[in-house]
């Protein structure tokens, strides 16, 4: 799973990735900083089962830090968009074609205000962030509608004429999406098109298709950023107006915690209500300041910098996905080296147990007899669908080394 960092110039993206990855990505106060896209990686973050099943755990492929697992994710931080660029217009079409395997995407706007529609610098709270929102998504409405309507018409007629699937068509254009035949017809169904009469779909019901299309197979979220900003709270509140999913975040502020985490000057998981002190003694005067700021202005106003919030949010809501522990040892809950719950898999929700044995190993999918689920002690067949925290033990005819 992918998810996809997306928004205007100048809204702190970038800030908001290298806050989530820790990695070193350009970071500066005009429009269109991010010139390749950055490919990342973030940590989900959830319960780990250890302390409910008594045990201390091993982690390999993830971190347990106070009893929170964190598991690396995908993150891809693409250049802002702007009106036109679905046409081109700005860095175009280039970062449209980087969002299309997103699997959910993140939008991250200037709740404050004080960017225009360009990215450009202007007096904060002139200018509407919802108005924001509706570009992006119209512009990448805009460039899948692009790629439906090349060849539309001849293949309307086509697909009356020789009694074939529009369904396929619409697949095979939009297959860089990663969109599916069933997703598309589930669409259409909704919206009542008629998919033996395509001829007949008016402009604005093409277009309705596709913004339909985006909801369900790109859900997204809106990451308020730069909520500290005394011109973001009324704007927050105008943003959960529209029905979305906001989160307010401070990207500047997770991005200091890390760092400061990282030289051992606080005590901070990525997603914790508050932070401590662990050598003000080592704190410069303006990096005390700093740290003040945001205890006063982020900590105590929101729980939260909302970066790890979001993250969770687009992976465990807007995805469904689901967090597994695969065990060889079902009673000490260990692999064959004796590691406690060493690995910690994100999957898409739906998986089965067929799916968990094909990501720990493709030997162990080839052979596969049946799993185990470790709580309950039952037996589970291939298709039997995973829970989230779900600690399963693979059978297998085949041993992997």
């Amino acid at each position: 799973m992918l998810v996809g960092v997306v928004g205007k110039p100048n809204t702190g993206k970038s800030t908001f990735f290298s806050a989530a990855t820790l990695r070193d990505v350009p970071i500066a106060d005009y429009p269109f900083t991010t010139i390749q896209p950055n490919v990342g990686v973030a940590y989900l973050r959830t319960e780990c089962v250890h302390m409910e099943m008594g045990v201390t755990d091993n982690p390999r492929n993830s971190v347990c830090k106070d009893g929170n697992r964190l598991i690396p994710v995908k993150l891809v931080d693409v250049a802002g968009l702007v009106e036109g660029a679905s046409k081109g217009r700005g860095l175009g079409n280039q970062f449209l074609d980087e969002i299309r395997q997103a699997d959910a995407l993140i939008q991250v706007v200037d709740a404050s205000g004080s960017t225009d529609s360009e990215g450009r610098k202007v007096q904060p709270g002139t200018h509407d962030p919802v108005a924001d929102i509706e570009m992006v998504e119209r512009e990448f409405d805009l460039w899948v509608y692009g790629i439906i309507k090349r060849d539309w018409e001849k293949s309307a007629r086509n697909a009356e004429q020789t009694g074939s699937r529009i369904t396929q068509h619409l697949a095979n254009r939009l297959t860089g999406l990663t969109v599916g035949e069933g997703e598309i017809e589930n669409v259409l169904l909704h919206l009542r098109l008629k998919t033996d009469t395509p001829t007949e779909w008016a402009e604005e019901q093409l277009m309705l298709f596709v913004k339909t299309l985006r909801e369900q197979t790109k859900p997204s979220l809106i990451a308020a950023n730069k909520a500290d900003l005394p011109t973001s709270l009324s704007n927050i509140d105008r943003l959960k107006e529209t029905g979305r999913k906001v989160i307010p975040c401070a990207s500047e502020a997770e991005l200091l915690l890390r760092r400061a985490a990282e030289h051992g000057l606080v005590d901070y998981t990525p997603g914790d209500s508050a932070f401590k002190l662990v050598s003000e003694q080592r704190l410069t005067p303006a990096q005390m300041r700093a740290v003040s700021m945001v205890e006063e202005k982020v900590m105590k106003v929101f729980h939260g910098t909302g970066v790890q919030a979001a993250i969770n949010e687009a992976y465990f809501s807007l995805l469904k996905a689901i967090v597994v522990f695969p065990v060889e040892d079902e009673h000490k809950l260990a692999d064959k080296k004796g590691m406690v719950l060493p690995d910690a898999y994100v999957m898409k929700g739906g998986s089965t147990a067929l799916d968990l044995a094909r990501t720990v190993h493709s030997e162990l999918a080839e052979g596969f007899l049946y799993a185990i689920d470790v709580r309950s002690g039952m037996r589970l067949g291939a298709n039997h669908v995973l829970k989230n925290r779900d600690i399963v033990k693979i059978v297998s005819s085949k041993s992997v080394r």
